[in-house]
């Protein structure tokens, strides 16, 4: 799911951290690259919404809060949060 908007990343936030159906882990995509995960996304939300109205703004954001996209982590089984270094699961990746 791309995120372009604040609408966007709410649509994205109440849409969970498992995809449905199938319960398929997802995180955020930042625009530096990194992952970030539900848990961080919930408690930085204010970051989040200030990056995102500055890129709407036209101003420069940080981008290591400006979130892109939802993705689901099919087999990366050493995928991590960029904010808190936690473990994001995979869906198939081995253990």
């Amino acid at each position: 799911m791309k995120i372009a908007s604040i609408g966007d990343f709410r649509r994205a936030a109440h849409h969970g951290p498992f995809a449905w159906p199938g319960g398929y882990p997802c995180y955020f995509v930042m625009a530096d690259g990194e992952a970030l995960s539900f848990e961080a996304a919930k408690d930085e939300r204010r970051l989040i919404l200030e990056a995102l109205r500055d890129e709407r703004d036209g101003n420069h954001p940080d981008q290591s809060w400006l979130p892109v996209a939802l993705e689901i982590n099919w087999e990366d089984t050493s995928l991590t949060c960029a904010h808190t270094q936690a473990p994001i699961p995979s869906a198939y990746g081995e253990d």
